[in-house]
């Protein structure tokens, strides 16, 4: 039986801000620390936002990383230590079907690292 893959979906500016990473930075240090699979960097995002009492806007890119069920309390974790964003948007989604070799790449790719 495969592990349970998720969807972990988090904007972040192209360039990193206050000594952090940028999109592209931190999806690969998420990869390079096991701690997804895979991460897509999706450019072209602009983001509405109410933050502070006004609301703003933003030019982002929206990284779509994959990872385990297990894993994803340590990712979301991890983001929220090295993303640039006070309060970044990290959102889970539960994948509920997809072709079997590629969830259980994903289960394999976490597994690997981690041990």
């Amino acid at each position: 039986m495969t592990a349970a893959v998720v969807l972990v979906l988090c904007t972040a500016p192209a360039n990193g801000q206050r000594g952090r990473p940028g999109a592209e930075d931190l999806a690969r240090r998420l990869v390079d620390e096991g701690l997804c699979a895979c991460v897509n960097v999706v450019p072209g995002v602009r983001s509405f936002f109410r933050w502070q009492g006004a609301v703003d806007r933003a030019e982002e890119l929206l990284l779509l990383a994959k990872t385990t069920a297990a894993l994803a309390p340590q990712l979301r974790q991890r983001i929220t230590e090295l993303h640039p964003y006070e309060v970044p948007e990290v959102l889970e989604l539960p994948v509920a079907a997809g072709l079997p070799a590629y969830l259980q790449w994903v289960a394999a790719s976490v597994q690997d690292r981690r041990s």
